[in-house]
């Protein structure tokens, strides 16, 4: 029994000093870590992205304006061409015939002439002795002005005609490249209705350009001479260079979604590029080289509210009399906003007590600030973090440039973690549901 009774006795003791040990320590302030990135020197840019189609500076599609059959072909794919080579040539024995047959109909009309003309000049002097009638001397007239305009009607007939035998002959009307040949000797073609497309050429391969396809969120920040580059499949680790070369005002809606085309230049020396292929483009709208860079999710980072709480508390405990606003208690709630334009606050951060600080935009940290001005945080001496107001450059979504503010190693917090409310969750579960 008194056995029993000295068990029970150590037990209690152990519960006691478990107790009065472990309660001090749930009372303390949880213990914060902050994970920081530095500021580092490189390259930034901001850029607009766009899909289009590699296309020659200047392509003809070579057609004929008279129907007939293919009777030759001159050249092939690929083949290089000069301005007035013949390329093909139609069967020319109707347009032929059509053309003798309109020079003598010129004939006739310009005989017919001459024999209307001297018979008008026989009776106008017979006309003017008053030896013939009037009757018949308006119809000499008549017969004479009628000839006139059939000479007329004959010629544009037959230099018609002559035209239609030229066109039989296809000629290139530019130096350039064969990039297609759409017809073979003994074809047909009818050019009744349209002009059908017999070669396309191309007249310099190692100029290019792309037709680029550009959202509406992003034709505004896109200007002519901007440095672009691009890839293309067949050359994935090779990078094409080039620059802006226009912008045009012309809309594109496919499911609504409007986009604008931009006209991107681009030199092809080696000829690697070729029409058709597929870019996918750059557009470098803004770029700067060896400035400060800081990655963007630290100007997006806020301090934990607890924290900020706690932190606000001890400003208003140590700070001097009358270098905090009226109506501070070491009780105030903050609520996430913070002192106004010219508030006193410590500037070694919250938790310092020598009463000096820069004044900050209207509203706080919380308000609006210039444009330019974004607010990332550091690390202080004593282990907390401070605000810091930076003036910003370039940001492309990843990266800002710091313009000022801030220097090459600085350390900005980009996240925090209580891990003493992380280890006391642990002790918990190790402990079980004991309410000690």
């Amino acid at each position: 029994m008194k056995k029993k009774v000295l068990i029970i006795s150590a037990v209690v003791v152990v519960v006691l000093v478990a107790i009065l040990v472990i309660k001090p320590f749930g009372k303390k302030d949880a213990a914060y870590t902050f994970e920081t990135i530095k500021v580092e020197k490189g390259k930034i840019a901001n850029v607009v992205t766009a899909t289009g189609t590699i296309e020659a500076v200047t392509s003809v599609e070579v057609g004929t304006q008279v129907s007939g059959i293919i009777d030759k072909i001159y050249v092939d794919f690929n083949q290089n061409v000069k301005k007035g080579q013949v390329m093909a040539q139609l069967d020319k024995k109707q347009l032929q015939a059509q053309w003798e047959q309109s020079e003598s109909s010129l004939k006739l009309a310009e005989a017919q002439l001459s024999y209307q003309e001297a018979t008008y000049k026989r009776l106008k002097a017979l006309y003017e002795k008053k030896l013939i009638a009037q009757a018949d001397y308006d119809q000499a007239v008549y017969n004479f002005e009628s000839a006139k305009s059939s000479l007329i009607n004959a010629r544009k007939s037959h230099e018609r005609n002559k035209t239609n035998l030229d066109y039989a002959t296809i000629t290139s009307p530019i130096d350039g490249v064969v990039l297609n040949r759409a017809v073979e000797e003994g074809q047909t073609v009818a050019a009744s209705f349209n002009t059908p497309t017999l070669f396309t050429i191309v007249n310099d391969l190692t100029q290019m350009e792309v037709e680029a396809s550009v959202a509406e969120a992003d034709i505004g920040k896109v200007k002519e001479g901007q440095r672009v580059d691009f890839t293309v499949d067949a050359y994935a680790d090779k990078k094409f260079e080039g620059k802006v070369a226009e912008v045009r005002l012309q809309p594109t809606t496919t499911n609504n979604v409007v986009t604008y085309s931009v006209i991107l230049s681009a030199q092809n020396p080696d000829k690697k590029l070729m029409p058709g292929m597929t870019a996918s483009a750059t557009i470098y709208v803004e770029e700067k080289d060896s400035v400060l860079m800081l990655a963007g999710k630290a100007t997006r980072f806020t301090p934990d509210m607890a924290y900020m709480q706690k932190q606000m508390e001890k400003m208003m405990k140590n700070a001097p009399k009358g270098t905090m606003p009226q109506g501070a208690n070491t009780g105030a709630k903050t609520q996430g906003s913070f002192p106004a334009t010219g508030t006193g606050m410590p500037s070694g951060g919250f938790g310092a007590s020598n009463g000096t600080m820069p004044k900050f935009p209207q509203g706080g940290f919380g308000g609006n600030f210039p444009e330019g001005v974004k607010m990332v945080w550091v690390k202080d001496d004593k282990g907390g973090i401070r605000p810091n107001p930076i003036t910003a450059g370039i940001d492309n979504g990843t990266y800002v440039e710091v313009v000022k503010g801030l220097k090459e190693g600085d350390e900005v917090v980009i996240s925090m973690s209580n891990g003493s409310k992380k280890k006391e969750s642990e002790n918990q579960a190790r402990r079980g549901p004991f309410p000690f």
